[in-house]
């Protein structure tokens, strides 16, 4: 367990997650109270994670990202060069990693796990020059990432997936893949 007290902690929003628009308020409290000093910054598009993690990085001694699997996959690798922790509070759809992880869905839980300070080394993988934690994949399941509505995500939740798995399956098609590594 690591003493969080005075650290700063730079809390980047996603207000386009599912769960984006809710008051960030009682977790910012939760942190505050925890001994962490806190920052908020939202950004409106993916890939300006990103760039205010490496803009941002000399103003925190760690990154709390609350948005979901694709906010987190966006600042991976920014986090990483930081050489800063990540917290996660999960404010997405799915929460894949979060879930993986066993971070409470619970946005104070969440908060809570961030301020008891423990910290966990994971894998960071990369694709065609995109991070990734804890799933890569081909064929229908990245075609059903690519091709699902944040529409129909924000409006149906989890049950998009669903609708957009129909979709997706009616234009499934063959097709190889070779797969190579290196270094392991």
């Amino acid at each position: 367990m690591n003493d969080i007290t005075n650290r700063r902690a730079l809390l980047l929003i996603n207000p386009k997650a599912r769960r984006g628009q809710e008051s960030i308020a009682p977790v910012v409290e939760q942190l505050q109270a925890g001994g962490l000093r806190v920052s908020v910054e939202t950004f409106e598009a993916l890939p300006e994670i990103a760039r205010d993690i490496v803009r941002l990085r000399h103003r925190a001694d760690l990154f709390i990202v609350c948005g979901g699997d694709g906010s987190v996959s966006s600042a991976a690798v920014a986090v990483m060069e930081s050489g800063l922790p990540m917290g996660i509070i999960p404010m997405g759809t799915a929460n894949d990693l979060a879930r993986t992880l066993e971070i409470p869905l619970d946005l104070e839980k969440a908060a809570d796990l961030i301020v008891e300070g423990e910290t966990r080394l994971i894998d960071i993988g990369t694709v065609n020059g995109h991070a990734f934690f804890n799933v890569a994949s081909i064929g229908l399941s990245s075609d059903l990432a690519q091709g699902l509505d944040p529409a129909l995500k924000k409006r149906f939740g989890r049950f998009g997936y669903a609708l957009a798995a129909m979709k997706v399956l009616t234009k499934a098609r063959h097709f190889e893949a070779r797969i190579t590594e290196k270094g392991v």
